[in-house]
């Protein structure tokens, strides 16, 4: 799933249900693609944090894609970095493949 525009306090609730709808099964491979997010904030990383619990209770992988030096900075002050696999560029085997794109206004 793409995820473009602003993840924060405005936006969180309406991503957190669309998360929510697409974590509710065992063994899924989710990978967001957060190159189109310009901005997150603590609300934002809730949802990552949230989306990241349900997806690994139920035997999941949870990737997100990022090459934005202030996203990774954001994980590490908040003490995240480690928790989440964040790949630079979208994984070969998905690349032009994924179908929903999720506009976050």
């Amino acid at each position: 799933m793409t995820l473009t525009g602003e993840i924060d306090l405005a936006t969180a609730p309406a991503l957190r249900t669309r998360l929510d709808a697409l974590t509710g099964r065992t063994g899924l491979d989710l990978v967001l693609d957060l190159r189109p997010v310009s901005f997150i904030d603590c609300a934002g990383l809730g949802v990552l944090c949230r989306v990241r619990n349900r997806v690994l209770a139920r035997r999941g992988r949870l990737r997100l894609v990022s090459d934005s030096p202030s996203l990774l900075r954001v994980l590490r002050l908040a003490g995240l970095a480690g928790d989440f696999e964040v790949l630079p560029v979208m994984p070969e085997a998905l690349a032009g493949t994924l179908p929903e794109s999720t506009a976050i206004r």
